[in-house]
């Protein structure tokens, strides 16, 4: 069985190795802090101290980490030590055309690149239901294909790398957004007289609210913001679209507003806090 490299171990990381890990693959695992790796180490995936030590002994590398910047750091030591032909599957989420660059620099060292963003949290990544989104050649996805389906419940093919990270920035910019709309419109029905449960209720079964709300429902209620999605992730991800939104010459002015909205609450410090807390960022100003 392949040997696969993976690097990054958050919230998302984590659990998607630990669904590889239990389908019997052997992990080559690195993370910048050991810790988040125990459980993974107890079951017999193998630590390496750097970048080089994981590519030299895998066949296909995953990376899963926090923004572009952090590829970018990481991302020569990777392509110089993988053996030739490999394959990397990069689901960090990341600007479309930085997927692009990159790809390109992989080529230059003849490393096949998957632009592979996910769309879930927590729950659907420790379950094995994240939804693939990519970009990449037909071989390359083919190769993919069996981890994919051991970490997620569906794979969407989008055209060339960089469409998978074009979609996963829509997804979340309309995810930010509709956060903020329903948060707005919590605060304004309680200044109004309305019980929260009651807002709930009837806006959750209206059509003009996203489903997502329903979902978030009991964070908000119960004013308990464990991370699922941090705050300051959304936020950089929000930032990202808006690069794109620059880059293919679109106007977004809401996008925008919502970006500096989620960048304010992190001013606050509700950065690491799940992106539903941005939710008392609202109600504080009012």
């Amino acid at each position: 069985m392949q040997k696969i490299g993976f690097i990054g171990l958050g919230i998302m990381g984590s659990r998607m190795a630990f669904n590889l890990q239990k389908a019997g693959y052997e992990l080559i695992i690195y993370n910048r802090t050991r810790s988040k790796a125990s459980e993974l180490l107890e079951n017999g995936a193998v630590w390496s101290n750097t970048i080089a030590e994981v590519a030299k002994q895998s066949d296909i590398i995953i990376t899963m980490v926090s923004t572009p910047e952090v590829i970018r750091e990481l991302h020569y030591e990777l392509i110089t030590n993988l053996r030739e032909g490999s394959l990397w599957i990069n689901s960090s989420t990341v600007n479309p055309s930085f997927s692009v660059e990159i790809a390109n620099k992989a080529s230059q060292h003849g490393i096949c690149y998957l632009d592979a963003p996910v769309a879930g949290t927590k729950g659907p990544a420790a379950a094995g239901e994240l939804l693939f989104l990519i970009g990449g050649n037909d071989k390359d996805i083919s190769n993919a294909q069996p981890l994919l389906d051991i970490m997620g419940k569906k794979s969407l093919y989008l055209g060339e790398v960089g469409k998978g990270s074009a979609m996963k920035m829509l997804i979340n910019q309309l995810l930010g957004a509709q956060m903020i709309a329903f948060a707005e419109a919590l605060a304004m029905g309680q200044a109004m007289g309305l019980k929260k449960p009651t807002l709930f209720d009837v806006l959750t079964a209206t059509p003009v609210v996203a489903p997502v709300m329903a979902a978030v429902r009991s964070k908000l209620e119960h004013r308990d913001y464990e991370t699922n999605f941090p705050l300051k992730w959304i936020h950089k991800d929000l930032h990202l679209s808006s690069i794109s939104a620059y880059e293919n010459g679109i106007s977004t002015p809401n996008l925008n507003t919502v970006k500096e909205t989620y960048a304010k609450a992190k001013q606050t410090g509700l950065g690491d806090m799940d992106f539903t807390a941005v939710y008392e960022y609202i109600n504080s100003q009012n």
